[in-house]
């Protein structure tokens, strides 16, 4: 098929190329390189199935595709908070524009939703049908509702031009080709570490998140783009850590020396996020298969090569 992967130099876009291109698809990336990275792709430059064109989604595109997977956005606070009206209108008319194109050539369209959505939550574990707890005035509300509004916009979509979607709520991801200074706990507790710095603690660390590797989280993708089911479907992994745990855990791997700094905790950062994923397991089959320790491995070994390359 041919695939449409819009934001596919990213961290999630560059790994799901991976494994398409592994298929034999002709891909097609679209990218601004806000946060993207032409490092992700350059494996591929050279290969005839492979397509890469500069574009900001914020601006529509005619293009010719089976599928259409929509990634494009800034996915840290540190990026999506620094231009936060950009971030709402490439949730918003981005999302209206990729919808468009998926509507026009009868492609196949995916939207790469968050947990996000549910806000600081008030129920725990949080399943798909829970509606969330956002503040629609916060700092955070540019990514939490501007995602809100993409996911209303691809079932007006579905229910009004029949358009076949698919919606995955991801949970927090991470391994190798994040952004050194994206500002996610995992790649700052890992960076602090290799740099010989104090790991910096937002709060008292109590509040906890579940940590699904990259790999798992694309093999959800594929298996959620390849069913019959259109509702959102939370993707990530159930196992529940404290920031606490995960910044003693990398200290412990990388700098036992290292000192923990504890910081004032952010507006509106949610205090438990864990997916409930009965509906990845019974509908798709899928459950996360990399622990955490495998995964930490995996990444720090990354880093480590990441901040010796110029």
């Amino acid at each position: 098929m041919r695939i449409l992967v819009t934001g596919g130099a990213g961290f999630l876009g560059s790994h799901l190329i991976d494994r398409l291109m592994q298929q034999d698809h002709e891909v097609i990336c679209l990218d601004n390189f806000y946060t993207g990275n032409k490092r992700n792709l350059l494996h591929w430059f050279n290969n005839p199935n492979f397509e890469l064109i500069r574009h900001d989604i914020t601006e529509p595109i005619r293009l010719e595709v089976d599928q259409v997977y929509h990634l494009a956005c800034p996915a840290s606070p540190v990026h999506y908070q620094f231009n936060p009206i950009k971030t709402v209108k490439t949730n918003v008319l981005g999302t209206i524009n990729m919808l468009g194109l998926a509507k026009r050539v009868g492609a196949r369209f995916f939207l790469a939703s968050t947990s996000e959505v549910y806000g600081d939550p008030d129920v725990h574990p949080q399943s798909e049908d829970y509606r969330g707890n956002v503040n629609c005035i916060g700092i955070r509300a540019c990514y939490d509702e501007g995602k809100r509004m993409a996911e209303t916009l691809t079932y007006d979509y579905h229910r009004e031009h029949g358009l076949e979607v698919r919606v995955v709520r991801i949970f927090n991801t991470y391994g190798p080709r994040m952004l050194p200074n994206d500002g996610r706990v995992v790649s700052n507790f890992i960076v602090q570490a290799l740099q010989g710095k104090p790991l910096t603690v937002y709060g008292d660390g109590s509040q906890t998140r579940s940590f699904c590797y990259v790999s798992d989280l694309v093999e959800g993708f594929l298996r959620l783009m390849a069913s019959d089911h259109t509702e959102p479907v939370n993707i990530g992994n159930p196992g529940e850590y404290t920031i606490l745990e995960l910044a003693q855990t990398i200290q412990q791997r990388i700098n036992p020396e290292a000192d923990l700094v504890f910081e004032p905790l952010p507006q509106d950062d949610p205090k438990q996020r864990q997916p409930d994923i009965t509906r990845a397991k019974n509908w798709l089959g899928w459950e996360p298969t990399i622990p955490l320790d495998e995964g930490l491995t995996k990444t720090i070994a990354y880093f480590r090569d990441r901040l010796q390359t110029p």
